[in-house]
């Protein structure tokens, strides 16, 4: 049995210019010059997001990096589109909307092909509204702030390459911890992800995430989470959650998502223990 590709989430604005940390550890990741990348940019509704990532993806070297046009559900079930998914190393899902992603891709052949490439082995990063639509859930939209209340945020499914995740994207510049703990207390089964700007969680096949980028990557644990209100609230009120555990990571630092273990980057943890 194959091992599965990347899912990498990307909280949105990564640098395009000068340090592209992100996307240059994604093409690396897809083979360097021998690596084939599609992207989807369904969520942007401008006309040249595509091609912009081609350039940025040409421009580092990568073997070959097509856009794919798919604009409504009758692209995302032309053969065509799913068998250019066949010849790829790596798909990467642009921001915009990511109600689009879901209302356009969920359940079609794309879709589809998109899961089983992943399965087979086929890295898959998504930035900003493609980082949301990556989970089973997915949050299409919310209120800003600190505190977690009752109807602040509507959930809708998404493309599922993981249900162990909740992801939200330019976490702290939006101002959106409020609305991910409000996710998480519906069902705490998943772990929230808060990714900042230029900032992203590449997940190995073996569950481990590892931060790249220069912002920080906000983990909430709700696994041993003692109380919740949601169940008893109107709307608008705030919600009590009794027993979370919340980490800031960085780059180099490090989550498991099967032992809930986290780590600082290597680097750090050597100057703690001296």
């Amino acid at each position: 049995m194959s091992e599965r590709g990347y899912i990498i989430p990307v909280g949105g604005a990564e640098e395009k210019i000068g340090d592209v940390a992100i996307l240059r550890r994604f093409a690396s990741l897809c083979g360097a010059d021998e690596a084939r990348i599609a992207i989807i940019p369904t969520a942007s509704e401008l006309a040249d997001t595509g091609e912009r990532y081609v350039t940025l993806f040409t421009g580092l070297g990568v073997r070959s990096a097509i856009s794919l046009p798919i604009r409504a559900r009758a692209d995302a079930q032309d053969p065509g589109h799913v068998r250019a998914l066949d010849d790829v190393d790596g798909i990467f899902l642009t921001g915009g909307n990511q109600l689009r992603l879901s209302t356009t891709i969920g359940g079609s052949e794309v879709g589809k092909a998109i899961r089983l490439r992943n399965a087979a082995g086929v890295h898959v990063a998504g930035t900003s509204a493609g980082a949301a639509f990556l989970s089973e859930h997915m949050i299409a939209f919310g209120r800003e702030g600190a505190s977690p209340r009752a109807r602040i945020v509507t959930m809708a499914a998404g493309l599922g390459l993981t249900n162990r995740i909740i992801i939200d994207q330019h976490f702290r510049q939006r101002d959106r911890l409020g609305r991910l703990l409000t996710a998480l207390a519906f069902n705490p089964f998943a772990i929230g992800i808060g990714l900042d700007e230029n900032t992203a969680g590449f997940i190995a096949p073996d569950e481990t995430l590892e931060v790249v980028g220069g912002g920080a990557l906000t983990i909430v644990d709700p696994s041993e989470l003692e109380f919740s209100s949601m169940a008893r609230v109107r709307k608008n009120d705030p919600v009590c959650l009794i027993g979370l555990r919340l980490h800031i990571l960085d780059h180099g630092s490090t989550f498991n998502l099967h032992t809930r273990v986290a780590a600082a980057a290597p680097a750090l943890a050597v100057r703690v223990k001296s």
